[in-house]
């Protein structure tokens, strides 16, 4: 198991996989306190943290499967927050019965066709590589973290994000493995209880995203006035009594 994680609490085990450009430090403040009533696994993804770089295309599935072996967890809550969303969403297909509960954050989709608007901000942001200051610059003017950035919590974003982006200077590769076919057109197949969570000051297509998942037959809604992709930083509270809640019925 080459992956850094962290563990603390005991009870029900709950994985929290964390955001794309973010570490386990994503889970700062709700990580302490699900871990009063539970046992809290925060990892860092490949690439992520202190997690190594890829050498060879990252299958991030798999490495969920390799530390919940290493853990000797049969079955857990899966926490994902955005890109840690979907790869929560595509192990719980690929491997069902390792899933109690799924609670997704404001999650990324496969299969999911991006707009043009998004794809071009993405296009300029990667086309100041290595100007990692001004990739830091554009990837945070996006209306999906206005609240952040105006909150208490936009330091250790900012930290988290220019982390990121000088490790991706270190990586050998940036192809990914993905199950086949994509999520999008396996939704219905998961059979886990499952909360969708996601702020209402979100990019369009994360709201786009949202309507997909109501395919699933058994899951829940809730969104959050006043907070945007980084929920996990600006409303833990909220957040992690809503987890507490939909886990406790």
């Amino acid at each position: 198991m080459d992956l850094y994680y962290e563990a603390s609490g005991s009870g029900k085990p709950i994985v929290l996989l964390h955001s794309g450009g973010a570490d386990l430090r994503d889970w700062t403040f709700i990580a302490p306190l699900l871990a009063q009533k539970y046992k809290v696994i925060t990892v860092d993804g490949r690439g992520a943290g202190l997690s190594p770089s890829p050498v060879s295309p990252a299958n991030y599935v798999e490495d969920v499967l390799t530390l919940l072996n290493h853990l000797e967890l049969d079955q857990v809550v899966l926490v994902g927050h955005s890109m840690g969303g979907q790869i929560a969403t595509e192990f719980t297909l690929e491997y069902p019965e390792r899933v109690a509960e799924l609670i997704l954050i404001a999650p990324s989709l496969s299969g999911y066709q991006y707009s043009e608007e998004f794809n071009q901000w993405m296009q300029k942001i990667n086309s100041f590589f290595p100007d990692m200051e001004k990739m830091l610059e554009l990837s945070l003017d996006a209306p999906s973290y206005r609240v952040v950035l105006t909150s208490r919590q936009k330091d250790l974003l900012v930290e988290m994000f220019r982390h990121h982006l000088k490790k991706i200077g270190e990586w050998k590769t940036f192809e990914s493995v993905w199950p086949e076919p994509p999520a999008i057109e396996r939704l219905e197949e998961i059979k886990a209880r499952t909360l969708f969570i996601l702020g209402e000051v979100e990019l369009p297509d994360n709201q786009r995203i949202a309507s997909f998942f109501n395919r699933l037959p058994d899951v829940r809604f809730t969104h959050l006035p006043e907070a945007d992709h980084m929920l996990t930083l600006t409303h833990p509270n909220v957040v992690s009594r809503t987890i507490t809640e939909f886990l406790e019925e």
